[in-house]
């Protein structure tokens, strides 16, 4: 009895394991095999889960007929910008709250946590005054700047997690050196954080390329224009058609460059995840 039991529950983990998984890929395949097909075979009242059949067509009409480099090297300017100074400033920022002593430091960290909490919408009019007023509208830096909106909290909040996990000997031994604040987290902290780094970056990162509702209100035309609005706005050869296949071929080379980078980075995300959720 005990047997079967313990058999009937396994079973049913690979169940819902299985159901987990296809529920995740499934989208994405779909995607990639209807970035194959023809147009007219998109509609099929008959569909078929293989790319039957095969046609390059979509990936020429998004590269050679759209603007879409242009509003890759944009995303990969934006969101790299964007990564990189959440990290800088959210390395600074961690390294204060979860290290040195001083009293509001539990104020700030609500504070960091409650910036997460506010919806996009509800700061769009604010910052579209704000980028207008300095200038900075339909421009790379000003969407970097709004981008740390999201980017910046989750950084710092990860951080603090990590860096309180670390042996507080090393920063003793470091100050008995005569070693300042700055140049302990730079020589000694800081190169122990490798994979909080990658993992806080990496999330940043994907965030910031897949961001839609700031790159559409804060950009006008292709110079400055990310990747998601640019999808958003693809047309088809009339008014009211909508070309599925340009679409769902651009989500794919979007797309695959983050899977990648998670395929690559997933040791170090999942354990700069752990140490930033359980030390402290």
């Amino acid at each position: 009895m005990r047997r079967a039991s313990r058999l009937l529950g396994r079973l049913f983990f690979y169940l819902l394991v299985i159901f987990v998984v296809v529920y995740s890929v499934f989208p994405f395949y779909w995607a990639v095999i209807s970035s194959f097909k023809p147009s007219d075979a998109l509609f099929s009242p008959d569909p078929s889960f293989l790319p039957v059949p095969f046609t390059l067509e979509h990936y020429e009409n998004v590269f050679l007929q759209a603007n879409f480099g242009r509003n890759l090297l944009n995303s990969l300017i934006v969101a790299g910008g964007a990564t990189l100074l959440s990290l800088v400033l959210g390395v600074l920022a961690a390294y204060a709250l979860g290290r040195l002593p001083f009293p509001p430091k539990n104020a700030v960290m609500y504070i960091v946590l409650s910036m997460t909490m506010f919806p996009q919408i509800a700061v769009l009019g604010g910052l579209f005054l704000l980028l207008r007023q300095t200038g900075l509208f339909n421009t790379h830096l000003g969407l970097i700047l709004t981008y740390l909106l999201f980017t910046l909290p989750f950084t710092v909040w990860v951080l603090v997690g990590y860096f309180k996990g670390l042996p507080r000997e090393l920063e003793e031994a470091a100050y008995v050196d005569g070693a300042t604040p700055l140049q302990t987290l730079l020589k000694v902290m800081l190169p122990l954080t490798g994979p909080g780094l990658v993992t806080t970056g990496l999330l940043a990162f994907i965030a910031a390329w897949n961001e839609y509702l700031f790159a559409l209100t804060f950009t006008v035309g292709d110079s400055v224009k990310t990747v998601p609005p640019a999808i958003a706005s693809f047309g088809g050869a009339t008014p009211f058609e909508i070309p599925w296949g340009s679409i769902m071929a651009a989500s794919v080379v979007v797309t695959v460059p983050l899977v990648v980078l998670v395929l690559i980075f997933q040791q170090r995300i999942v354990a700069g995840l752990t140490a930033g959720a359980v030390k402290g």
